[in-house]
């Protein structure tokens, strides 16, 4: 089977504007089937979650339908399936949690290929704990993780790896089930960052070693908020603060204050419009991988059309890992990459410049933080939008 691209894109009504989108790491254009479920909750009856009336049924009807697309999505029990504002937010929260167990001589582990959001909270809560961080490092020559000294950097004094499964800025896919592997054989917890990853690739939570994994439905055509997924055996185990009336029940109490049933709705539609790329099958879970090998063949299809042109016209591409994601990054010699960027935004082409919260990234780079340009590929990016991009931007290089 084909993905059938124009189908896909006819279900997104802010592509009628004529701008071609390759802004996706940063968030993705929504679907109109993720805005009608939003708005059906939202005008439905709803109140607080509970089982006397429809009202309260409709709220907790929304959860539950959240927690499995979200299990579906991602592989994971739904029991454990924790429901956040942002993938930030909820790495700050647990970082919090778990750090209250840590004492003096632990260590922790962070990459050099992380959004910060998966490298602040963990550095912030070791140093008001008195625990040491250790780095894995990024070898810029090859956009990879040097893993040659992981069993030194991971030890028996690690308490948790923190990682990325695919980098914001570079599309690198490190190996993270080798490194779960080593951190699970020294008794360490692993927390995955996922945020760029679901967005591209089916996700076994599982297969990837990750005791923890957070994702934004943002990224994949649904509201924004975040999702992070566990083991329930292991949130069992955690106690984060709480009001004293809260539920302790998990993941109940991991979630603060009423949740948002709209934006769970949402969610629940977005991993339904994905599934819907893929031919009927007996399980959600059975057609959300069926189709994002679909998407994987597209985008990775045009990222290989992009390359190659971008380096024809001499422009050095940064994203060199042999497994990544359609996402480049790319510096434009002595052309300065926002340039490059407002050049293109004026002919409705959005690929920005900026630091994207890569700040380790670029360190390990040696590059400004504004060196160059992001060029994200997404499921509805057509071969259309990929034409405009290289003519823009040897439009831009000539001019």
């Amino acid at each position: 089977m084909s993905f059938d691209i124009e189908g896909f894109r006819a279900q997104f009504p802010s592509l009628a504007s004529g701008i071609a989108h390759f802004d996706g790491p940063g968030g993705t254009q929504t679907p109109l089937a993720v805005a009608e479920a939003i708005a059906r909750t939202l005008t439905a009856p709803l109140s607080n979650r509970g089982s006397s009336v429809r009202s309260e049924r409709n709220a907790d009807d929304a959860v539950a339908a959240f927690r499995l697309a979200a299990a579906d999505l991602l592989a994971a029990d739904p029991r454990g399936v924790v429901y956040g504002r942002s993938a930030t937010q909820l790495t700050y929260d647990l970082s919090r949690t778990l750090a209250a167990s840590w004492a003096e001589g632990d260590e922790i582990v962070v990459s050099e290929l992380d959004h910060d959001a998966n490298v602040r909270p963990w550095v912030q809560a070791a140093e008001a704990r008195g625990v040491s961080v250790r780095w894995l490092p990024l070898d810029p020559a090859t956009a990879e993780l040097d893993l040659s000294g992981l069993d030194e950097i991971v030890n028996d004094r690690t308490r948790l790896v923190a990682v990325t499964a695919a980098s914001n800025l570079l599309g690198t896919i490190p190996p993270v089930a080798r490194i779960a592997a080593r951190a699970h054989a020294v008794g360490a917890l692993v927390h995955v960052d996922g945020v760029h990853y679901a967005a591209h690739a089916s996700v076994d939570v599982t297969a990837l070693g990750a005791d923890f994994f957070v994702c934004s439905p943002y990224k994949f055509f649904g509201p924004h908020c975040a999702v992070l997924v566990a083991d329930p055996a292991l949130l069992e185990t955690l106690h984060p603060d709480k009001l004293v009336p809260s539920t302790d029940q998990v993941p109940e109490r991991f979630e603060l204050g009423t949740l948002p049933y709209e934006a769970l709705a949402g969610v629940t539609a977005a991993v339904d419009v994905i599934a819907g790329i893929a031919p009927p099958a007996p399980s959600r879970r059975e057609r959300l991988v069926a189709a994002h090998q679909l998407i994987e063949r597209h985008e990775n299809a045009l990222r290989e059309r992009i390359e190659t042109r971008v380096t024809e016209l001499g422009l050095e591409v940064h994203s060199r890992a042999h497994r990544r994601t359609p996402t480049l990054y790319v510096t434009l010699g002595d052309r300065v990459a926002s340039a490059a960027s407002s050049f293109l935004a004026e002919r409705d082409i959005l690929a920005p410049s900026g630091s994207f919260y890569a700040w380790e990234t670029f360190r390990a780079l040696r590059l400004p933080v504004e060196a160059g340009m992001r060029i994200g590929v997404a499921a509805y990016t057509s071969d259309d939008d990929v034409d405009r991009l290289l003519e823009g931007l040897s439009e831009f290089l000539t001019r």
